[in-house]
């Protein structure tokens, strides 16, 4: 990447597509689809070695994450599992030699249908999969271990799965202490290790169990716990230990790492949503995109589309609106699709199920549309040059 560039990472329904822009975020160019169109839930990059891994699957393909070292112009595929076109291939030779099928050699069977998330950090690469469990790659994805202590985890019995099944889609890591993790299962809630994943404590207590009452959707806290369908869940920067997470029912936040969390959704138009975002330098403030609700569309209420901010943690909230459809607006943000980059003042970057990329590049006080008429966007991470200066 040229100094100063900047690379959207967008993961979609019809393969890996980037972004590239200009140092001033204008310009963008559009390139894609990458890795041959498998369904791409994550796509995650190394501005220190310009690699970029996406992760994705499905029924048919069986899971993999693809890997670049040119910035998406070439890839390589570690297959993970076999899907039905293996079995229908290894079983009917024209089929194979139509498609130039050969046997993959995969390192887990059938055992997960795909790669919802990806997270590189302190020169680990890791992998949530569907049904949720968690796999390391200590080699930049060639090969992949399970990590036994969360496959084996005593409350597993109990997890049940969220709309799109158990997925493992969030995986957070603790900025200075590469033993320390957090993830996010639906539905079977937030995670912990502090030793590198051999064991795990759940994290989905209230501060305070008064939250419980007054609530009659199924998602919705209960027994002292948050609800454990978690959507999203960032780690605020600055060596502390709070958290934010956009649930099914409320977003919450967390000032302990996760050992208590607090409801903060007083102020906005609904408890639903999918992503959160928070600052790259301020642990104060935070973005989210509430949405109407799980069984009424999943579409900004009203129709009319807003980011809400927060500048106190949570406190009070603002709609921003400028520069986004106010009317007929039907769109759906999924939980990996807000991005940022960590520019002053901070980039804020939206991925629509409706194929659009929005940009604000002022914190969200204005909006522009910078690509339209892509597949349904399921990941938007952002590749800033910036940070490697």
């Amino acid at each position: 990447m040229e100094a100063g560039s900047i690379l959207i990472l967008l993961g979609t329904t019809k393969g890996a597509f980037f972004l590239s822009g200009d140092e001033d975020r204008s310009n963008w160019s559009v390139t894609g689809p990458c890795c041959e169109g498998w369904p791409i839930n994550h796509v995650v990059g190394d501005p220190e070695t310009g690699m970029i891994w996406a992760g994705g699957g499905s029924d048919w393909h069986g899971a993999g994450v693809w890997c670049s070292k040119d910035l998406g112009k070439t890839w390589d595929l570690t297959k993970l599992t076999t899907g039905s076109m293996d079995t229908w291939a290894e079983q009917d030779p024209d089929f194979a030699k139509m498609i130039n099928w050969s046997k993959p050699s995969v390192e887990f069977d059938d055992e997960f249908s795909q790669i919802w998330s990806l997270a590189y950090a302190h020169g680990v690469l890791y992998a949530g999969t569907k049904p949720a469990e968690l796999l390391a790659s200590h080699d930049h994805g060639k090969s992949w271990s399970r990590l036994e202590g969360l496959t084996n985890h005593p409350s597993r019995e109990s997890w049940e799965p969220g709309g799109a099944g158990l997925v493992l889609h969030t995986i957070v890591s603790d900025r200075s202490d590469s033993n320390r993790l957090w993830i996010g299962i639906s539905a079977a809630g937030v995670f912990e290790t502090e030793d590198g994943g051999n064991t795990w404590a759940r994290r989905n207590r209230l501060s305070n169990e008064e939250n419980c009452t007054g609530h009659s959707h199924p998602a919705a806290p209960k027994d002292g716990e948050t609800g454990h369908c978690v959507h999203n869940i960032v780690h605020a920067p600055g060596g502390n230990d709070i958290l934010y997470q956009q649930n099914h029912h409320g977003v919450w936040k967390s000032r302990n790492g996760g050992r208590s969390w607090e409801d903060i959704t007083e102020g906005l138009p609904s408890t639903f949503g999918f992503p959160i975002r928070v600052h790259p330098r301020d642990p104060d403030t935070i973005w989210t995109l509430p949405l109407n609700g799980d069984s009424i569309g999943r579409y900004p209420p009203d129709a009319s589309a807003a980011v809400w901010r927060s500048r106190n943690g949570g406190e009070s909230w603002q709609a921003l609106r400028q520069g986004l459809p106010q009317e007929n607006c039907f769109f759906t943000v999924l939980r990996q699709a807000m991005g940022g980059d960590v520019r002053d003042p901070a980039g804020i970057y939206l991925g629509t199920n409706s194929g659009s990329v929005f940009l604000s590049a002022d914190e969200g006080d204005r909006w522009e549309e910078v690509a339209r008429h892509l597949p349904t966007i399921l990941s938007l991470e952002v590749m800033d040059c910036v940070s490697t200066r």
